[in-house]
């Protein structure tokens, strides 16, 4: 059995058992559970953006950011309105890539690399809060640690040749990322991702009061959500803020598009990557939006005007979209050899949790007798 701890509040979190060769909804099961209802009903809305960042503490910046946006579409001016949110959003999500990619990929992919790797990382410029102007000097670290090339030109080669060029890119160098993405790349099996299911649902007002209305209507929805009857995903590859590339990704290509959304908002315009925002979905309701470093979040609040508490209080995150059990993770597992190697099922495995990025921990388990697995299937 393998285990990749993300730390911190591990119970509190939830976690995902992977059973390779296993068929939806066998092979990925949640203990996550919907805290945000449970906790956020009746606290004093003023409270609820710092409660929710502490409930999603990986992701705590984006929850506290949208959990604001959401209580002013429901309130207007209950609260002071959130400052500088796309610089602030920016500058958050390109954080969150570089430890996801300093600490979770060498783990996964390369476990030999993470000391250099670590190195690399806390050399990092971005953290420093006190810089108001962090970008030129991450652009001169991305080069220098990550990326061996100016930012600009990565990306423009990026865009031009796709995993095709990422390929060439990681066999021409012998720092520890392109040594991670060829360890990585005999694991990558399977088609691409199918663009039309790239979850978008922020791409006009009727379909975020369509799921407003949704959230509003069937609390389930929060831990098990579709989108038009269907499963979807969401990441980097998905924004609606910026030009498609669409090129074709499987998941050893969908580590490019994290390192290509990192070069982005490095860049002078960075600020205009991510998309957010908000509507009004009901009486005192709120629904908003932020496009953060794991995909779409999406938090409604609804708040009492007279007492300023919580009535109700709904989030779907990233994770909950693709690693839903019935969803594109749950399908590429359903794929794989359970008869392989554990070495070899394990790169596989890891291959798509660095890919698609839970913010969960993780097992994998060997697929079970078929009794064994009916009697999990009411943990599904």
């Amino acid at each position: 059995m393998t285990d990749v701890a993300l730390g911190g509040l591990q119970q509190l979190a939830g976690a995902l058992r992977v059973t390779p060769g296993a068929p939806p909804p066998l092979g990925l099961q949640s203990s996550r559970q919907d805290w945000a209802s449970r906790m956020g009903h009746g606290v004093p809305a003023a409270r609820l953006p710092g409660l929710m960042a502490s409930l999603f503490n990986l992701c705590g910046h984006a929850h506290h950011l949208c959990s604001q946006i959401a209580i002013d579409a429901a309130v207007p001016g209950l609260l002071p309105p959130p400052e500088a949110v796309a610089e602030r959003l920016r500058r958050e999500t390109a954080m969150e890539h570089v430890r996801r990619i300093g600490l979770d990929w060498p783990l996964l992919l390369a476990p030999a690399l993470a000391t250099q790797a670590t190195t690399d990382l806390r050399t990092c410029p971005l953290p420093r809060q006190d810089a108001t102007d962090p970008w030129p000097a991450l652009r001169d670290w991305l080069q220098h640690a990550l990326l061996h090339r100016p930012v600009a030109d990565w990306l423009a080669a990026w865009r031009a040749g796709g995993t095709d060029w990422l390929d060439t890119w990681a066999q021409r160098h012998e720092h520890w990322l392109p040594q991670a993405l060829r360890h990585a790349r005999p694991a990558d099996t399977g088609p691409a991702l199918q663009p039309d299911n790239a979850l978008r649902p922020h791409a006009d007002p009727i379909s975020l009061r369509m799921l407003g209305a949704t959230l509003a209507h069937r609390p389930a929805f929060a831990l098990r959500p579709l989108w038009h009857g269907a499963c979807a995903h969401t990441g980097p590859w998905s924004r609606i803020g910026q030009a498609r590339e669409d090129l074709p990704l499987t998941p050893w290509g969908l580590l490019g598009a994290r390192l290509a959304e990192l070069a982005r908002l490095a860049l002078d315009g960075g600020d205009t990557c991510l998309s957010h925002g908000a509507v009004a979905t009901g009486p005192n309701r709120g629904l908003a939006w932020v496009e953060m470093a794991r995909g779409l979040l999406v938090h409604q609040v609804e708040v009492d005007p007279a007492s300023h508490r919580v009535l109700a209080c709904r989030v779907v995150a990233p994770t909950e979209w693709n690693f839903h059990p019935q969803g594109e993770v749950a399908q590429r597992l359903a794929r794989l050899d359970p008869a392989q190697p554990e070495a070899t099922l394990a790169r596989s495995v890891n291959l798509l949790v660095a890919a698609f990025d839970p913010c969960v921990p993780f097992t994998i388990e060997r697929r079970a007798a078929p009794r064994a697995q009916a009697q999990e299937v009411g943990h599904a």
